[in-house]
């Protein structure tokens, strides 16, 4: 068997990664096609992953919408000197429409429920894979799974954390470790999202170092005054430190979800939010999901606080973790069973 992965973020290497390899250990072919988007290149190169770059990503409307043009001329030259029997992707346009030119299923997973995205590719698409936390109806091709797409990587089948990694940044174990992740808004669905204001990333860097040891990942450049907390991390280790943390802030959704089902909380600013990260809040009380504006960014960062002040809270998260654990399943044992499968599947 034959499978192409079309990867559009770096949160998508690690959602097909291990179900690639345990794949190519079994002799099947597998080949990665993706836009050099931050870490996705580094990421493929560091879990020795076949891939193909397809280049940059284009940044403005109006860029994006040339590169669709663009990207899926040099995917369907790919897709034709590799013959794959299947591509996958998370939502990829491009993968759904050159499947359809060449003739091959697409199986997409789906979490965001960007309409606009999914507009563009579900009619190209053969299966569309849901968690069954996600409420769009997306109509007969979808399949829904317990489950989250961090799960693919995350679930105790697949990841135990690594205790030598503070020692490795020389991070005291005994201390409060807060990691505070800020994106860059770049993506077509960030569209009139302001995020954290620089002003209130400081607020909530200087508040929480009371409380422990921040550190800041960042996609975009940090004012003077972060610089001291941003960590220069290997991409590779970032899990590691998550599942050491007392609590995980920021504007990404899936580090949110990565830090949720680590058993470690998670505090989410976002306008839109994300279905996943409303049910890990209000079922499992993982996640607290906050707005942009700027009261509800200072109710975030004062939930921040009584986070990190309340005694021997991890027991309490990590008590919520094995809730959600009990109800969701090993997200890469599923999709392989669906993959060599797949005839039985289809609609």
């Amino acid at each position: 068997m034959k499978l192409l992965f079309d990867i559009g973020h770096p949160a998508h290497v690690h959602l097909f990664r291990l179900f690639a390899t345990e794949m190519k250990e079994e002799g099947h072919e597998i080949l990665f096609t993706a836009r050099d988007k931050d870490l996705t290149i580094l990421l493929l190169m560091a879990y020795n992953l076949p891939y193909i770059s397809l280049g940059k990503t284009k940044k403005g409307l109006l860029s994006k919408i040339l590169g669709l043009f663009y990207f899926e001329w040099k995917l369907l030259k790919v897709a034709r000197k590799f013959k794959p029997d299947y591509l996958l992707s998370h939502g990829s346009i491009y993968a759904a429409h050159i499947s359809f030119m060449i003739g091959r299923p697409h199986i997409s997973f789906e979490d965001t429920g960007n309409m606009e995205q999914i507009t563009w590719y579900k009619a190209f698409t053969d299966v569309i894979l849901i968690s069954d936390s996600f409420t769009k109806d997306l109509g007969r091709k979808a399949i829904t799974y317990p489950g989250y797409h961090e799960l693919a990587y995350l679930h105790p089948n697949r990841f135990i954390p690594n205790l030598t990694v503070l020692d490795k940044y020389r991070l005291d174990p005994n201390q409060n470790i807060i990691l505070l992740r800020f994106v860059s808004w770049n993506a077509t669905h960030d569209i009139n999202h302001q995020g954290i204001s620089p002003s209130l990333k400081i607020e909530a860097a200087t508040t929480f170092s009371q409380y422990g040891h921040v550190l800041i990942s960042s996609e975009s450049e940090l004012a003077d005054e972060l610089k001291p907390y941003e960590i220069n991390i290997n991409p590779t280790d970032i899990f590691d430190l998550m599942a050491h943390c007392k609590l995980v802030f920021g504007e990404s959704g899936t580090m949110s979800s990565e830090a949720a089902v680590l058993g470690v909380p998670a505090i989410f600013i976002d306008s839109t939010s994300r279905e996943y990260t409303q049910e890990q809040e209000k079922k499992y009380g993982l996640v607290y999901n906050f707005s942009e504006s700027p009261a509800d960014i200072r109710r975030a960062i004062h939930k921040g606080v009584q986070i990190l002040s309340e005694p021997k809270s991890s027991n309490k998260y990590k008590q919520r973790q094995e809730k959600l654990l009990e109800d969701k399943i090993d997200v890469t044992g599923f999709l392989k069973e669906f993959v060599l499968n797949f005839e039985k599947y289809r609609h």
